[in-house]
C-alpha cells in the first residue's frame, strides 16, 4: 500500500494545533493496525479521533499511540484500498484492530487530485479502483485485461497477423485510441511504447503504454480516473489516468498457474513471487515473474485461395485447405522484475523512495503463408532435403525490452507537503523475421533477418508541492522531461530489391534519433466551502521544443447530500495531446493487402521532404473540451451506485491516412504518383492533424457487498455498464496537393476504425461467494456489436453482433496462508460472428481469417482452462 504520510488533514492540522493539543490530551491509546486475511501490519495507516482534528499514522510495525482527552473515544482507521472501521476505546490499549480488504465509496483514493487524496464519494471526478482481491477474482493474468473485464469502459484485445501490434495489444479508455489515456505507477508517468501500431487494427496511428510490462504480482491496486485530467497530469490525459499502485507489504507470496484452451493449444504456465522486507523503519518489496504463452490457430479453411484467384483443384490446396495460415495469439515468453522501496525519516516527516522495474519478452507471430503459387521456390534453403517446396511460413519475432526507474523524497515542511524526484523509461523493440527469404537474393538468401529495431525513452524530472489552509488546499508543482526516439536500420539483405517476405527491414534512410523536451507548470486550488460543497480548479501551462505551448484549465464541484449519503459532482476541463516523437518522426515500408492484391507500402514522417512538399504541414497538438456530470448514491451500508455522464469533444486529431496510391487513369503524371514510382511503393501514407471528433456517454457501476448468506457465508454482486458512442464532426480535408488531386485519405474503412471497431456498449455482472473456506466468483461480461465498414461499397459493411463471455473462478483455502484456484475463461465458448464477406476478398483476405480481425471485441481464442496455487509466507 502507498504510504500517505505526506497527505492526511492531520498534518497541517497538528503543525496549526500542536500545543492545544498536548495541552488538553491525557490518556494515550495504543494499538497496531493489520491486515485481516494474512495478520501483515499495514504501514501508515491514518487513525483519527471520529468528527476532531486529532489523529497519527501506524509506524513500521503497523502500531500507533495517540493523545486524547478522555474515555471513551471513537477512532476513525482507514488505510487505502481497505474498509475502514469505527472503533470504540474504552482502554488505553486496544491490541490488533484487522481491516478487511475491499474498497467502498468511502475509501480513499489518491488520482484525481494534486491536493489532499479524498474517499471515491467525496471526489468530484469518477474512480473505479481495483484492489488486490479484485486482481484475484478478474480471471484474468496481465494488467490489461484485468482492467478490460474490470471497467466497462476500457477495451483491450490480442492482435493476430498485425507484425509486432501482436505483441503489445492496443488498449484504451472510452474508445479514444491508446495515445489519450495516461499511465502512472505510484503516481508518476510511466514511458510510452516504442511502437506505432500501423497495421489494420484498432488504435491503428496511435501509441500507447506497454501494458504488459508491469507485472501484476507487484500491484497493490489500480486506480482508474475517468475523467479528462491534462491540467493537472499533463499531455495524454484526455480520456482518463490509470494509476499503477504497487505493493508497500512485508510479507510474502509465491503463484504458479498453468492454462490451455479446450482446442488444446495456447498452453500457459507462469510463476511469480513477491516478497518484502522490513529495511529500518521502511519497507523493500521485490518482485519476479515468468510467463509463457503458446499460439493459437483459428484460421479459416476456404479450400481455395480467391485472393490469388487459385481454386480448390490445386493439389497443394486440397493438402492445406486452410492455405497453410495460423491465425490467432503470438507465442512469447516474459521475465520481470520489480522493487519498491520507501524509508521514513525524521519522524515520519520525510520519506525516501525507490522504484525499479525491467521486464523482458521474447515474442513470436507469424505471417500470411506464403503459398507455393505465389513464390514458386526457396532453392532448397527453407525446403528439407529431399522433399518437394510447399511454401513457407514466416515468422515475425520481438525481443522487447522495458526499463523503468524512479528516485525521489518526500518531505513536510511546517505543513508544506513537498515531493521531488526523478524518472527515467525506456521501452525498445527489435525485429527478426524467420523462415522467409528474400526472393531477389536467391540462391544465396538468408532464412532469418535482423529487420531493425524502434526505442523509445523518456527522463523526467517532478517536484509537486501542496498545502491546507483550513478550508483551502492549494498544490502546485512542475515537471521537465527530454524525450527521445530512435529507429535502428536491419540489416541490408532485409530491405534491398524488395526486401525479406513479408516484411523489408527498416533502411538507412529510415534511422534516426530524435528528441525533444517539454517544460509544463501547474497550480490547482480546492475550496471546501463546507463540509458538504466542494469547488476546486487546476490550470496548467506547457511549452515543447517542437510545435510550441498549451495551456489547459479545469474546473470541479461536488455537493454531499443526505447526511454523507450521496453526492453530486461535475467538472469542466480543457485538456491536449501533444504528437508523439513517433508519429512525427517514423517512416517505414510495409508488406500488406490493398485492392485485393500484396503490395509495399510506403510510410513517410512528417518532416521528410516528400511530405512536405505535398503541402502536409507540421503536426500540431490535439485539444480537448471534456464535460463530465454524475451522481453517487449510498443507499445502505454495503449498497452504492455511481452513474456519470461525459461529452469530450477533440479537435485536431492526429490520424494515419489510408493507402494514397496511383489514381486509376492512364497517365503517372501526379506529385504522388511520382512518388510512388521513385521509392518502388504502390501507395503511401502519413500523420496529419484532420480529424475532429465528439465521444460522449454513460458510466454505471451499482455494488452490493457482504450480503449474508448464512454462518460464515456471504454474497457480492457488482453490475457495471459503459454506453459510448464517438461521431465524426465536420469533413476530413486533404492538405496541400493531395488534396487538389482528390484523393480521399481517410475512407470509411479508417473511419470506422475510429468509430465502431470498439464495444458501443459494454457491462460486467459480477458475482462472488464466500463459504468459509470456498469461495467462487461469476463474471459476465457484454461485448456490444462492433461494425466494419468497406472503404468504397456500404453494401460490403459488417456488423458483428454483441456477445457475453462467463468466467468462472473457484478457489479453496486449505490453510490460512495456501490456497488452489481453478480458473474457466469463456465458459460456454463463445466466439465472435464470422466474417460475410459479400464477395469481395480483402474482408477476410481470401478466407483466410475466420474471424473479425480489423474490428474486435474479445478475441478468438474459445474457452481456456486454468488451474494455480498461491502461497503465503
Amino acid at each position: 500500500m502507498k504510504k500517505e504520510l505526506t497527505k492526511p488533514k492531520f498534518y497541517f492540522i497538528l503543525g496549526l494545533c500542536l500545543m492545544t493539543h498536548l495541552l488538553n490530551a491525557q490518556v494515550t491509546i495504543n494499538g497496531t493496525v493489520i491486515d485481516d486475511s494474512n495478520g501483515e501490519a499495514l504501514i501508515g495507516a491514518s487513525v483519527f479521533v471520529a468528527g476532531g482534528n486529532s489523529g497519527t499514522v501506524t509506524d513500521v510495525n503497523g502500531s500507533f499511540s495517540l493523545n486524547v482527552a478522555a474515555l471513551p473515544v471513537t477512532l476513525t482507521i482507514s488505510y487505502t484500498g481497505y474498509l475502514s472501521q469505527k472503533i470504540e476505546a474504552n482502554s488505553k490499549e486496544m491490541g490488533d484492530i484487522r481491516l478487511q480488504s475491499g474498497l467502498t465509496i468511502d475509501e480513499i483514493v489518491i488520482t484525481g487530485s494534486r491536493g489532499k487524496p479524498r474517499t471515491i464519494l467525496e471526489s468530484p471526478v469518477p474512480i473505479d479502483n481495483i484492489n488486490a482481491a479484485d486482481l484475484l477474482t478478474s480471471g484474468q493474468s496481465s494488467i490489461d485485461q484485468i482492467i478490460n473485464y474490470k471497467v466497462p469502459s476500457y477495451n483491450s484485445t490480442n492482435q493476430t497477423i498485425s507484425d509486432a501490434t501482436a505483441h503489445f495489444d492496443p488498449s484504451e479508455l472510452r474508445n479514444l485510441g491508446p495515445s489519450r489515456t495516461l499511465v502512472l505507477i505510484n503516481g508518476k508517468r510511466k514511458n510510452q511504447s516504442a511502437l506505432v501500431y500501423v497495421n489494420d487494427t484498432p488504435g491503428k496511428g496511435e501509441v500507447g503504454v506497454d501494458m504488459k510490462s508491469i507485472p501484476t504480482a507487484a500491484i497493490e491496486r489500480i486506480e482508474v480516473l475517468r475523467d479528462g485530467a491534462a491540467a493537472q497530469y499533463g499531455s495524454d490525459a484526455v480520456a482518463g489516468v490509470i494509476n499503477v499502485v504497487l505493493k508497500e507489504r512485508t510479507s510474502g507470496e509465491v503463484n504458479v498457474g498453468a492454462g490451455i484452451t479446450t482446442e488444446g493449444d495456447g498452453l500457459t504456465y507462469e510463476a511469480d513471487i513477491n516478497k518484502g522486507f522490513k529495511v529500518g523503519a521502511g519497507y523493500l518489496n521485490l518482485t519476479g515473474s515468468y510467463y509463457h504463452q503458446d499460439y493459437t490457430d483459428r484460421a479459416g479453411e476456404p479450400g481455395a485461395d480467391a485472393l490469388f484467384g487459385v481454386d480448390g483443384t490445386n493439389a497443394w490446396i486440397q493438402d492445406n485447405p486452410d492455405l497453410g495460415m495460423i491465425v490467432g495469439q503470438p507465442e512469447y515468453d516474459k521475465y520481470s522484475a520489480l522493487a519498491n522501496f520507501g524509508l521514513p525519516y525524521s519522524d515520519n516527516k520525510g520519506k525516501f523512495y525507490l522504484t525499479g522495474a525491467y521486464t523482458y519478452r521474447d515474442g513470436k507471430s507469424f505471417a500470411l503463408y506464403r503459398a507455393p503459387y505465389w513464390i514458386t521456390d526457396d532453392a532448397g534453403l527453407l525446403t528439407p532435403a529431399g522433399e518437394t517446396y510447399q511454401g513457407f511460413q514466416p515468422t515475425f519475432e520481438t525481443s522487447i525490452n522495458d526499463i523503468t526507474f524512479t528516485i525521489g523524497n518526500q518531505y513536510n515542511f511546517n505543513g508544506w507537503n513537498t515531493d521531488i524526484s526523478l524518472t527515467s523509461g525506456s521501452n525498445s523493440v527489435e525485429y527478426l523475421i524467420g523462415n522467409t527469404i528474400n526472393v531477389s537474393l536467391l540462391p544465396n538468401s538468408p532464412t532469418e533477418f535482423d529487420a531493425g529495431a524502434y526505442t523509445f525513452g523518456n527522463i523526467l524530472g517532478n517536484i509537486d508541492v501542496s498545502k491546507s489552509f483550513n478550508d483551502f488546499t492549494l498544490s502546485f508543482g512542475t515537471e521537465a522531461r527530454q524525450e527521445t526516439f530512435e529507429v535502428e536500420a536491419g540489416q541490408e539483405e532485409s530491405y534491398v530489391d524488395g526486401g525479406a517476405q513479408s516484411f523489408p527491414g527498416l533502411q538507412p534512410g529510415n534511422a534516426l534519433e530524435e528528441d525533444r523536451t517539454n517544460v509544463g507548470v501547474y497550480a490547482g486550488l480546492d475550496w471546501d466551502v463546507s463540509q458538504s460543497f466542494l469547488i476546486g480548479g487546476a490550470v496548467r501551462y506547457e511549452n515543447y521544443s517542437d510545435f510550441g505551448d498549451n495551456f489547459s484549465w479545469k474546473v470541479n464541484a461536488r455537493q454531499l447530500f443526505g447526511d454523507n449519503k450521496g453526492a453530486i459532482r461535475a467538472s469542466v476541463s480543457t485538456g491536449f495531446r501533444a504528437p508523439s516523437l513517433h508519429q512525427i518522426y517514423l517512416s517505414n515500408v510495409q508488406t500488406l493487402v490493398s485492392g485485393g492484391t500484396v503490395s509495399n507500402q510506403g510510410t513517410f514522417n512528417n518532416v521528410s521532404d516528400v511530405i512536405r512538399g505535398l503541402g502536409v504541414p507540421q503536426l500540431d497538438a490535439e485539444t480537448s473540451f471534456n464535460i463530465t456530470a454524475g451522481i453517487t448514491l449510498r443507499v445502505t451500508e454495503g449498497f452504492s451506485v455511481s452513474a456519470d455522464y461525459y461529452n469530450i469533444a477533440l479537435d485536431n486529431r492526429v490520424l494515419f491516412t489510408g493507402e494514397i496510391g496511383f489514381d486509376g487513369d492512364d497517365m503517372t503524371d501526379n506529385d504522388v504518383e511520382k512518388i510512388l514510382i521513385a521509392n518502388d511503393v504502390t501507395s503511401i501514407k502519413f500523420f496529419v492533424n484532420a480529424l475532429d471528433t465528439r465521444t460522449q456517454g454513460f458510466d454505471l457501476v451499482a455494488d452490493y457487498q457482504d450480503i449474508p448468506l448464512g454462518d460464515n457465508s456471504k454474497m457480492g454482486a457488482v453490475l457495471s455498464l459503459n454506453i459510448n458512442e464517438t461521431e465524426i464532426d465536420g469533413t476530413i480535408t486533404a492538405p496541400g496537393t493531395i488534396g487538389a488531386v482528390g484523393y480521399d485519405i481517410f475512407n470509411r474503412k479508417e473511419q470506422s476504425r475510429v468509430t465502431t471497431a470498439r464495444p458501443n456498449f459494454k457491462s460486467l455482472l459480477g458475482l462472488n461467494f464466500e463459504f468459509g473456506s470456498f469461495n467462487a466468483t461469476l463474471n459476465n461480461t457484454y461485448f456490444g456489436e462492433v461494425t466494419w465498414q468497406h472503404a468504397t461499397d456500404p453494401n460490403l459493411d459488417q456488423t458483428f453482433g454483441g456477445k457475453v463471455v462467463t468466467d468462472l473462478i473457484l478457489g479453496y483455502d486449505i490453510t490460512g496462508n495456501f490456497s488452489v484456484h481453478a480458473t474457466v475463461n469463456n465458459l460456454f465458448n463463445v466466439y465472435p460472428d464470422e466474417i460475410d464477406t459479400g464477395g469481395d476478398v480483402v474482408t477476410d483476405l481470401g478466407g483466410r481469417f475466420r474471424y473479425p480481425w480489423e474490428v474486435n471485441q474479445f478475441g478468438f481464442n474459445g474457452t481456456i482452462i486454468r488451474g494455480g496455487a498461491t502461497l503465503r509466507f
